[in-house]
Order: structure tokens, then sequence, then C-alpha cells
């Protein structure tokens, strides 16, 4: 009678015949249940009879979850397989799978979109730094100053006054002071195995000519008045040759331990990733060290440290000795200002967190040194 024809399936029912009802506001403001549809074996809709309370009646996305942007994973709601949370790959993470984030290796970092890893960016200290041109500024200025002094004493060689001040001591120590300027340069070049090399050699060597030189000054004074008082004599191993190899001797122990270094530990470069490894990704940066660790540093300078004591130990000993040996007094106003320099040097370097910052003040309390040392 309906026209249609009766059917059954393998298990002897009919097929589910449905009007479809959407409750809606009538013209007469009155809400009421309106057919919209029906299913007969398929879907079928008016479009047109249906109502949404958005105004552009545009029909809404009948989905549990919208589908992940990219970068993001899908944290699956339990109990209903079909819905999620979108949760994004946080911190050096990237989106491994659909579902899963993973860490990135330690020298590599998330792209921009967090869809895989690149690698993080090398930096070094660039000779436009600022962290780098003061330093150089001052080594040139040095460079300068010392180099005159050195020509003006090769130039008055045989004058009283350069003799009487003790010309080979004097070469040692302005040997030293130029070292001490010339390190600046391989400290700011850009590692690799020569640089490295030559960082560890004259890391210390200028400092060591330089307290060397005045260790066998005041030492000398020292033994010469402490003579004085036993007997008329003068002591043995003041002459000039015995000064330079008793300094020689105090250098080639600082040589033998840069020989040492470089037989147990061959000079190399790494990358610091820890460093300037940001909370930010996208600021995280790999600093090209040379493999100096802070023991290394210590040890290299320690000897240095160890002549300076002494050196500033004679020179309080020697601080009332006659006007006629004045080097004494510029030695231990010296020696004092050195050792005040070193003890604000020490915390302040090993407490500085960035490289650029650690090389600019290890560079500068070179000059600082330096500075009053040309003051004898």
């Amino acid at each position: 009678s309906a026209g249609t024809p009766v059917t059954f399936n393998e298990n002897g029912d009919a097929p589910g015949r449905y009007d479809i009802f959407q409750y809606q506001i009538n013209n007469m403001s009155t809400a009421e249940y309106k057919v919209i549809g029906h299913w007969t074996n398929q879907l079928h809709l008016n479009m047109e009879a249906l109502q949404w309370i958005t105004d552009d009646y545009i029909l809404p996305a009948s989905v549990c979850s919208l589908p992940c942007r990219t970068g993001e994973r899908k944290k699956v709601v339990k109990g209903v397989s079909c819905c999620w949370h979108c949760e994004r790959c946080e911190g050096y993470q990237f989106q491994a799978s659909e579902f899963t984030c993973e860490l990135c290796s330690y020298e590599m970092r998330p792209n921009q979109n967090r869809t895989g890893c690149q690698p993080i960016p090398i930096i070094k200290l660039e000779w436009y730094s600022p962290w780098a041109l003061v330093p150089v500024f001052i080594s040139v200025l040095g460079i300068i100053t010392t180099t005159f002094v050195i020509v003006t004493f090769v130039r008055y060689n045989d004058t009283p006054i350069v003799r009487a001040s003790g010309r080979e001591m004097s070469y040692v120590l302005l040997t030293g002071i130029f070292l001490c300027y010339i390190v600046t340069f391989p400290m700011i070049a850009a590692p690799d195995v020569a640089i490295c090399s030559l960082r560890r050699i004259f890391l210390g060597l200028g400092m060591c000519f330089s307290y060397a030189a005045l260790l066998t000054k005041t030492n000398r004074i020292h033994r010469i008045f402490e003579q004085g008082k036993k007997a008329v004599t003068a002591p043995r191993f003041i002459s000039p040759a015995s000064q330079l190899i008793i300094t020689s001797s105090l250098i080639s122990v600082q040589l033998l331990g840069v020989l040492v270094w470089f037989a147990a530990d061959p000079p190399h470069t790494f990358v610091d990733y820890g460093e300037q490894r940001t909370q930010d990704p996208g600021n995280a940066r790999g600093v090209l060290k040379c493999d100096i660790s802070d023991l290394s540093l210590i040890c290299s300078l320690g000897y240095s440290i160890l002549l300076m004591v002494t050196c500033t130990v004679y020179a309080i000993k020697t601080r009332s000795v006659p006007e006629t040996f004045n080097e004494a007094k510029p030695i231990g106003f010296t020696m004092y200002t050195t050792c005040i320099i070193w003890l604000a040097f020490i915390p302040i370097f090993f407490g500085t967190a960035q490289s650029e910052e650690r090389v600019s003040t290890l560079l500068l309390d070179y000059e600082n040194s330096k500075t009053f040392l040309l003051e004898i």
C-alpha cells in the first residue's frame, strides 16, 4: 500500500525506517520538533530545513576533536578513542609521530615547525665583539709602549743608567710583558689545534717571565743585605750571568709543565652546548672552545701565582732598603697591587657564566697586571 517493496535481511528482520527530527523555533516563537529528513537504507536530509543557533547558519563540524596543528601531538581521551587533546611539543622536543614527541639529541634543536631537528648554531668570540675590541686595543697600546721601552734600552744599552738598572733582568722582564700582550690575540682567535696549542704555551709563560725576573731581582737584593749583616763579602750568584741562569731555571719549570700537559692531554677543540643551552631552543648556541678546563687553567697559572706570592714576600722583606736600591719600592708596590688584582680576578673569572665574558675578564686582568709591571 505504501508503494515500496518489502524486504528482509538474513536474520528475517525488515530494514529500519526512521524519521529525523530537529527541535526548532517556528514562526510563532514556540518550540516544536520538525521533520528534517529520514533514513531508509541511507540518510536523506533536507539541508534547507535545518536551523542552527549561529547567525550565519553554517553547519557545525560534527566531530569530537579537530585535527592537531603541525608540531602538536594527539593525547587521546581515556575511554574515547576518537577524541583527543592537542599538546604542543615543548622545549627541545619535536613531533616524532601523530601521538608522540621526542627529545632532540644534545647538539640539535627542533626546527621552526617542530617536525624534526636541526644542528644548534656554533659561535665563537669575534674580533668585532666589544669583549674583544677592548683587550685588543689595550694590548696594541701595550705592545707599542713595550717596544718603545725595549728600543730605548737597546739604544742606550751601555749607558750607566741602563747598566745600573740591571740590563739582563730588564730585558727578561720586558720580554715577559711583551708576551703577556701578545697572548691576547690567540685568546681571541678562532679555536683550532694550533691556536689551542699557542694558548697553552703563552697563557702563563709571559707572567712566568715577569715574575721570575722580579723574584730574582728581589731575592738578589735581599741576599745582598742579609749577607751584609753577617760579613763584608758579597753573596754568591749575584752576577748578571748568575741572575740569567736562575731566571732561566725558574722559567724552564713552566715550560716543562706545559710539555707534560701536551703529552698527557694533546690540545683539541670542542663545542660546549650546555653553556648557552637556553630554555628557548631558538636562542640556543654552541660555543667553540679549546679544551682548557678550569682545573687546567689553575694549574697553568698556578706556578706564576706561586712566583708572584714568593716575590711579594721578598718585596716585603726588602721594603726598607736604602734609597740607592730604589727599584725595591716600585717592585713592592707592583706586587701588592698585582696580588689584589688576582684576588679579585679569580672569583670573578670562575663565577662568570658566559665564555666570552670569561675570555674578556682574563684578558683585562692581564692588561691590568702588565700595566703595573710596566711601571717598573
